[in-house]
């Protein structure tokens, strides 16, 4: 008789604002690990608002989320807010300690980075904001998806699909990994080559870090210099 995979909980965390894709991207992956149950948890049983303009039901209340096996941050325009949120630190920082696997994706890094989880280690983040991880202790390396010790960080946002792939591998072994792969058709084949600085045009570059990242970094910096 073949044996039930253990039951595994993934604990996504949610807050005002943050970045659809930096959730669904990984939790649609990592919903196919074989024995994972899913916890969606926010402050309160309310819909919580993305930075796209619809909302996301959680399942569960920070308080009444199970203890976490793999627990993920993801990112978005409201990370600079929930920096300040105490109930969302407390409870990232509680579940981390009894987790198998701490991650997060793009700007969820400085999320676990107040919590203290990031202290002395590798990670990274999207790359608007890699040249602030110092501020939270850890220290930048180029990759897309960073293993230090239980501490999983992705970059910027579709990163959590790779690095959601990456724990599945290591968990599960690579042709489960590779079933999941297929099994949702992920193979990708941008028409543009591009997605990261070096291997964007220097213009292009130069315009979104103009009209958008070096405010968004600077009043990221701000919110982790207040802490």
């Amino acid at each position: 008789m073949p044996m039930t995979p253990a039951r595994s909980n993934i604990v996504f965390t949610l807050f005002d604002q943050v970045t659809q894709l930096d959730f669904t991207g990984p939790v649609q992956f990592l919903s196919r690990m074989p024995g994972a149950i899913v916890h969606v948890a926010a402050k309160a049983l309310e819909p919580v608002m993305t930075d796209v303009g619809f909302a996301i039901m959680p399942t569960v209340t920070f308080e009444d989320c199970p203890p976490a096996d793999l627990l993920c941050v993801p990112g978005g325009l409201g990370v600079a807010a929930a920096l300040g949120d105490s109930a969302l630190l407390a409870f990232v920082k509680r579940q981390a300690d009894a987790a198998q696997w701490t991650t997060s994706v793009c700007t969820g890094a400085f999320i676990l980075g107040r919590a203290g989880l990031l202290q002395g280690k590798r990670a990274t983040t999207h790359w608007g904001y890699t040249q602030l991880l110092h501020h939270v202790g850890a220290v930048h390396e180029d990759a897309r998806t960073v293993f230090d010790g239980k501490v999983v960080t992705a970059g910027g946002v579709t990163s959590g699909i790779d690095f959601a792939l990456a724990i599945i591998a290591r968990l599960h072994g690579e042709r489960v990994a590779r079933s999941i792969q297929l099994s949702l058709e992920y193979d990708p084949a941008p028409p543009f080559a591009g997605g990261t600085p070096a291997t964007s045009p220097s213009d292009i570059v130069s315009t979104m870090r103009a009209k958008f990242y070096d405010r968004a970094a600077t009043r990221m910096e701000a919110a982790l210099l207040n802490g």
